[in-house]
Formats: structure tokens, C-alpha cells, sequence
């Protein structure tokens, strides 16, 4: 077993070092693997997203990471010096890694700047100047000698980000810090948060199970469900080329065809889907979102051509249209099989119930998974 001392093998030519790796972590419950095999690498400056559904291990895996939880097995490395195995462990004071949680903490009989300047050594006047220092970045320098309970939501949680970041620390895990806010705030606090992390070249992994969130913060998303990694990548990946069904679904609502493979083709209502290195008989879900969903005119009986990439159109009779905002939701009740197919449309489109519409499904926008 690796002495913790001594350094992990350090990369070659001009990779970078990770700020914090992760090897085949694995934590059991009662006989149950909570989290399973979990590996990852976050660089200085980069932002990890964990992203899954409550239950899945996210917070676990963070908690391990902490050093508040022992993992079962795997190794954490920081700046690749080990710092945790099954048999070696740093304490998590000497980790330097900070915390912010959806519950803010702070110590509400200490003021803003005691409470930013907690965890640091040092003379008084020191610790001040640090603390005054962070709290002008965040916006709040004016309120140092203030108490918790005079500042707003939103105003606490930068008030716990400059706490967090007293300490200079080398990697900051954050556990859904942004869910109790309200949502006028929260995009604002997100960005902000965001570029104070990055000016102090800090590696961050952020747990959360709103894909929005993910999408809009991280520089890379580890998708996890069942305590596992499913998928791993650049926000972009992980939303244009799923691993799986679920990783399309939990970005968005989903529309399902059903079909079955025959010569590396699946044929639909809506055409032939390629189904490559699928053997004949398999059966297949071709995946697609509303956003991708082509809606056109009836003209009597009549819809627009069959084109190679947006194949064959196939017509329904509108169920129910709402406006959302952004946009609007249009559900088809589809003559092929009486299912029920949705579509999103940028801006105000609110054709009427019972109006019969053509729909066409464009072949780069989907996804054929094994069923």
C-alpha cells in the first residue's frame, strides 16, 4: 500500500496534474454498494458537476472526499500526493479542501466577518483584512460587522462562500449550495459564485440533480445513477450523445418510438432509423426530445414530402397546446398507434384541439438504444 506521503506517479509530457482524483471508490450500506467504482479526475480551475437523481451517491461520494466518511475502497489523491486509502488518512482539516452545503451554517451569534474569518490562523487583524477582502469580492464588504440574521438568502450564501474560501483551499466540494435560494437569485449567485472560484484557480466538484444547473456551471459532468458513473464529459457530450435512455431522459422529456431491427434498420411510422451493429430481431427505442419534433400543415390529408433526413412525416391530431413562456408545448395524439407525442415550439404556437398536423422526426436529433 502506498505511503501517503509519497507522491502518486505524476503525469507525463504537458498533461496536468489532477488538483483532485478519485480511484474506484466504493462505499456499502447494509450489504448494498451506495456508491461503486467511482472515479474522476478535476483540474485547478476546472468545475465538476455530479449530477443524479437524489439517493444515487452524489453527497457520499462527497462526503468521503471531505473525510467526514471512510470509503470502503478506491484512493483520493490531491495534487497527486495520496491523501486517503483504506489504511492511511489525512484528517479532513490538513485536506484543504473547503465545503458549502445548502444550509449556509454560519455561526449566527458571530459577525459576517468572524464568521468569514472562522477557520483562519493568524493575528486578529490579519484574519480581518482576509476577511474584508473576500466579503468587497462578494459584494457584502460593507457589512462585516453585521450579524447573519440582517442579511438576506442570498446574502449569507456569499457570505458562506467567503468562508469557505478564507483558507485559500485547493479544492471546494459543494452539496446543492444553491436549492434553497430563490430562483430571481439563484442565477445570479451561480455566476458569481462561479467566477470568484475561478479567479482563485480552485478545482470545484459540485453535487446537484437539476441538469439546468450542471449545464449552466461545469466545465464537465459526471452523470451518476445507482452509485455509479454512467457517463463522463464536456456539458455538450453528455447532452448530444447519451449513454442510455435514462441519460437522455433525465436532461429532458422524451418521446419513444418502439421498433424492431431488420438488416441494421429499424422502420417506424415516421421511416427507417439506421440501428448499426444491432443483429435482426432486436428490439429497439429510438429516442428523440420534443425540441427536435418538426411540426407542419395538414393540407388536405396531405403532409410534406419524405426527405433522407427528416424522413417519413406521420399525422396527428393535437391533444392539448400550452404556451411555457419560452416556449410552447403541443401534444399530438398520433394516428399510427394512438400514442401521445410532444412537441416544443419556440415562442407562441397554440394550434387548436383536434387539429390535424404532420410531424416529422429529423434523423440527427435521435437515439436508438437496445429495448
Amino acid at each position: 500500500m502506498p505511503d501517503p506521503k509519497t507522491p502518486a506517479p505524476q503525469a507525463t509530457g504537458h498533461e496536468v496534474t489532477p488538483r483532485l482524483e478519485i480511484r474506484h471508490l466504493r462505499r456499502f450500506f447494509e450489504g448494498r454498494a451506495v456508491v461503486d467504482d467511482v472515479s474522476l479526475r478535476v483540474l485547478p480551475g476546472q468545475v465538476t458537476c455530479l449530477l443524479g437523481p437524489s439517493g444515487c451517491g452524489k453527497s457520499t461520494t462527497l462526503r468521503m472526499i471531505a473525510g467526514v466518511e471512510m470509503q470502503d475502497e478506491g484512493e483520493i489523491y490531491v495534487d497527486g500526493r495520496l491523501i486517503c486509502d483504506t489504511l492511511h488518512r489525512v484528517p479532513p482539516e490538513r485536506r484543504e479542501i473547503g465545503l458549502m452545503f445548502q444550509d449556509f451554517a454560519l455561526f449566527p451569534h458571530l459577525s459576517v466577518g468572524d464568521n468569514v474569518a472562522f477557520g483562519l490562523r493568524g493575528a486578529k487583524d490579519s484574519k480581518r483584512q482576509r476577511a474584508q477582502s473576500l466579503l468587497d469580492r462578494v459584494a457584502l464588504g460593507q457589512y462585516i460587522d453585521d450579524y447573519p440574521h440582517q442579511l438576506s438568502g442570498g446574502e449569507q450564501q456569499r457570505v458562506a462562500l467567503a468562508r469557505a474560501l478564507a483558507p485559500r483551499p485547493k479544492i471546494m466540494l459543494m452539496d446543492e449550495p444553491f436549492s434553497g435560494l430563490d430562483n430571481r437569485l439563484r442565477d445570479g449567485i451561480r455566476d458569481e459564485t462561479l467566477s470568484l472560484l475561478k479567479e482563485e484557480d480552485t478545482a470545484v466538484l459540485l453535487v446537484t440533480h437539476e441538469p439546468e444547473e450542471a449545464m449552466r456551471m461545469a466545465d464537465e459532468i459526471a452523470l451518476m445513477r445507482d452509485g455509479k458513473i454512467v457517463q463522463q464529459g464536456a456539458p455538450y457530450n453528455v447532452y448530444t450523445r447519451p449513454a442510455d435512455k435514462a441519460a437522455v431522459a433525465f436532461f429532458s422529456d422524451v418521446n419513444l418510438l418502439h421498433a424492431q431491427v431488420n438488416g441494421a434498420l429499424a422502420e417506424t411510422p415516421f421511416g427507417q432509423f439506421l440501428a448499426p451493429g444491432m443483429p435482426d430481431g432486436t428490439n429497439v427505442e429510438i429516442v428523440f426530445r420534443p425540441q427536435h419534433v418538426r411540426i407542419d400543415f395538414d393540407r388536405n390529408g396531405r403532409g410534406p414530402e419524405a426527405t433522407t433526413t427528416e424522413g417519413v412525416p406521420a399525422r396527428g391530431v393535437v391533444q392539448r397546446a400550452r404556451f411555457l413562456g419560452n416556449e410552447s408545448l403541443v401534444e399530438f395524439r398520433m394516428d399510427f398507434d394512438g400514442s401521445v407525442l410532444k412537441a416544443t415550439v419556440p415562442n407562441v404556437f397554440l394550434p387548436a384541439e383536434g387539429r390535424a398536423m404532420w410531424l416529422t422526426v429529423p434523423r440527427n436529433r435521435c437515439f436508438v438504444f437496445p429495448r
